[in-house]
């Protein structure tokens, strides 16, 4: 008998894009499957949506509103197949990506789990560029979670095919995190399986740039959840090896985190550089684009990143004239004192 494959999606007001990945899921060359699509306390139509794929097989199931995580652990609970693949309500499935997954763990005959390929669109899938990424790789566990760390490399929640075995062994999602509540949960996936096996043309479509996206908050709270996903994720991967590749890894992914929440959470990240000297430190310098890179030149990393954040809130036209108003009042600041200077020597030479 052919293993099932249990296709999980946690539902928030995903009213326009939720039918688009019922297909892709519905369309996949796979079978058997199941779909289950918990819908949390949705405030738009996407609750209706799920409905109207009822009679194509897929089982909704209604709760109040609380988080994608216990989303996901209720359609866990719900679940009966041997393999589980967690699909977000506006990410894509290419038609025979479960297939491959599935077909290439019988292969390896092995407790593994799948990876695969996946790009960003904003639009349209086919504005997907499916570009190789480290992590495009065989490799053990500790292994994959070391470059991860380091480069700050990721998988989307699709890409992934997990033996239902390795699920219950990693334990249910974190419903006390929001942010990075993924990289935390397949971290634990990943350390408890024998490794990671990529599947080359498994392909999903990860849709990026919503103004609702999680991924996107900038919050205190959406903050403290990252930086908690991180201290979990580091003690899960110290645990299994605590070594100075290991140390390191995590250092840099807190480095990276410091970088990228500046200058917000200042407390939060004064305890982050703590831990990433207590770990070791890291050499990790800050990213960003040619811009970023010249102003962190001129001005230093931190003031190119207050920089940063007035051209994502004003606009580059409104905060290139005020750097000129501000260079211009630097200018006249340094005449004036000039000036001030050259009497204050002339006064002193009449004496």
């Amino acid at each position: 008998m052919k293993q099932l494959v249990s296709i999980l999606i946690p539902c928030y007001n995903a009213e326009a894009w939720l039918a688009q990945t019922l297909e892709s899921a519905l369309a996949q060359t796979w079978s058997p499957t199941e779909i289950i699509v918990v819908d949390d306390g949705s405030k738009d139509r996407s609750l209706a949506i799920a409905k109207a794929f009822e009679s194509r097989g897929v089982k909704v199931i209604t709760q109040p509103n609380k988080g994608a995580s216990a989303a996901r652990n209720r359609a866990f609970q719900e679940s009966q197949g041997d393999f589980i693949q967690y699909l977000d309500a506006d990410d894509l499935f290419a038609p025979d990506k479960i297939e491959r997954q599935v077909q290439l763990l019988a292969n390896e005959n092995c407790n593994c789990v799948a990876a695969g390929e996946w790009a960003r669109f904003y639009k349209t899938p086919s504005d997907a560029l499916f570009i190789p990424q480290p992590l495009w790789a065989d490799m053990s566990p500790v292994e994959w979670l070391v470059c991860a760390g380091n480069r700050g490399w990721m998988m989307h929640p699709a890409a992934w095919l997990v033996p239902r075995q390795i699920a219950e062994k990693a334990g249910i999602w974190n419903e006390n995190l929001s942010l990075d509540d993924d990289g935390e949960y397949f971290g634990r996936v990943v350390l408890v399986s024998e490794g990671v096996k990529f599947c080359q043309g498994a392909r999903t479509y990860y849709r990026s740039g919503l103004p609702i996206s999680l991924s996107g908050s900038k919050s205190p709270a959406a903050y403290e959840s990252a930086f908690q996903a991180i201290e979990l994720s580091t003690q899960a991967l110290l645990s299994k090896e605590n070594s100075p590749r290991t140390r390191h890894a995590c250092a840099t992914k807190l480095q990276r985190f410091i970088y990228e929440v500046y200058p917000d959470v200042p407390e939060l990240r004064k305890y982050a550089e703590m831990k990433v000297q207590q770990l070791g430190g890291s050499k990790l310098k800050p990213r960003g684009g040619p811009m970023f890179q010249l102003l962190s030149q001129i001005v230093g990393w931190q003031q190119a990143k207050h920089i940063q954040k007035l051209v994502y809130r004003y606009g580059y036209s409104e905060v290139a004239v005020g750097w000129k108003l501000a260079k211009l009042r630097e200018r006249i600041d340094y005449r004036l004192s000039a000036g001030k200077v050259s009497q204050t020597k002339a006064n002193r030479c009449d004496k």
